[in-house]
């Protein structure tokens, strides 16, 4: 098996089932009975590191994701196999769940919120597909969460709220995994509405939709190094804006988050702050600041404001926030000297993955011919160009 065939099945639900027939005997046994989910990753045109701090996104979901084909068992144990692998993982939903290490942890940590948040996770027989590249920083993670509740839920939608749902996914993170993320990548994937992005208010957990610009063309560059979000590193940096928090609030104590301070604030106190935390806070007061604005310029179709804030807000995850790497500033660099691309920058959390490019449909090609021609030479790595397209958020297949 390969990622070829995997991301062939991931979208096709009929080929999906029929290979879930001829690997388990319980489902070719209940063939009627399969169901396929899906669950879709993301990317996030502007507003990064800025979820968990209440501020403002504008992510997307996509139309690369997690699909899996799965017949509900009562038998209280999970099975699932990955296409791309073969291998098959495995628990037990009536015994603890615990951390094991692997992929299989995804699903485990999902059942594990999905117990605490008051629900019976089923059991099931399934195998899961996936065209959303590992470590591209396109959410991988919160796709098979998020399709692997659909299955712990007999393949139908969860008896939760979508949104109490995005809250159980980001539960799995932080007290499962250990990553200590915000919400904006399960939201996206739960909400996401096609051609649209979402203005995501992360304080009220809001969205309003953003239609994305005629004859543009959104295009993720894969750096060919994966993205690595290391829970230390992701963690540091929440760390670092609360304690930036903390100590804005001996000044201003109506501060609950960084979403409260301006800019005039922030400078007051910076002398209380080392230099470290002053940078990560500025970032994210400027990330919201880049976001609002982008918003209302692709109101007015003024993609010329849109690119110079995707540069600015890549500039300032670079140097303010440090997540950005050599690879990364590669890709963005290559893109601006592309006529025809209207802006570029990293997408997600950093450290690896992928950069965000908006792109006349004309103008496509010759970004894909530029990276794949210069990078490799600047980076000794591999690319990869996809375009992607803002699609349905998480649900079942027919």
């Amino acid at each position: 098996m390969t990622a070829e065939r995997s991301a062939e099945l991931a979208r096709d639900p009929g080929r999906l089932r029929e290979a879930l027939i001829a690997l388990d005997p319980v489902a070719a046994a209940r063939a009627s009975e399969i169901r396929v989910v899906h669950a879709p990753g993301r990317v996030n045109l502007i507003g990064d590191h800025t979820d968990y701090n209440e501020g403002f996104a504008l992510p997307a979901a996509i139309d690369l994701g997690i699909s899996i084909a799965l017949v509900p068992t009562d038998d209280a144990r999970v099975a699932l196999t990955l296409v791309e692998t073969g291998e098959t993982g495995s628990f037990a939903l009536d015994a603890p769940i615990e951390r094991q290490g692997g992929w299989l942890d995804y699903v485990r940590g999902m059942a594990w919120a999905l117990q605490r948040a008051g629900a019976r996770p089923r059991g099931f027989r399934g195998l899961l597909a996936s065209d959303l590249p590992q470590g591209s920083g396109l959410s991988s993670s919160a796709a098979i969460e998020l399709s692997s509740g659909w299955a712990l839920s007999g393949g139908e939608a969860p008896t939760m709220p979508t949104l109490e749902l995005v809250k159980t996914v980001q539960r799995a993170e932080n007290g499962f995994i250990g990553l200590n993320n915000g919400l904006m990548d399960q939201y996206a994937s739960a909400f996401g509405v096609a051609g649209d992005a979402l203005l995501l208010d992360c304080r009220a957990l809001t969205h309003r939709a953003i239609a994305l610009p005629a004859a543009v063309t959104l295009v993720a560059c894969h750096s060919g190094s994966p993205r690595k979000l290391e829970s230390s590193a992701y963690n540091e940096r929440r760390a670092q804006c609360e304690a930036a928090v903390a100590t804005i609030q001996r000044t201003a104590p109506f501060v609950i988050a960084l979403r409260d301070v301006t800019v005039e604030l922030l400078e007051e106190v910076k002398p209380e702050l080392e230099e470290v935390t002053y940078r990560r806070a500025r970032h994210v007061l400027r990330e919201d600041a880049f976001l609002l604005q982008a918003v209302d310029a692709l109101e007015v179709d003024d993609l010329a404001t849109v690119g110079e804030l995707f540069y600015a807000s890549h500039a300032s995850l670079r140097d303010d926030y440090a997540v950005s790497s050599p690879e990364l500033d590669a890709l963005v660099e290559i893109a601006r000297g592309t006529p025809g691309v209207i802006g570029a920058r990293l997408t997600g959390a950093g450290f690896g993955g992928c950069t965000i490019n908006l792109v006349h449909d004309d103008a496509v090609e010759a970004l894909r011919e530029r990276v794949m021609r210069d990078y490799p030479g600047r980076t000794g790595l591999t690319p990869r160009v996809f375009e992607v397209h803002a699609a349905p958020g998480a649900g079942r297949l027919p």
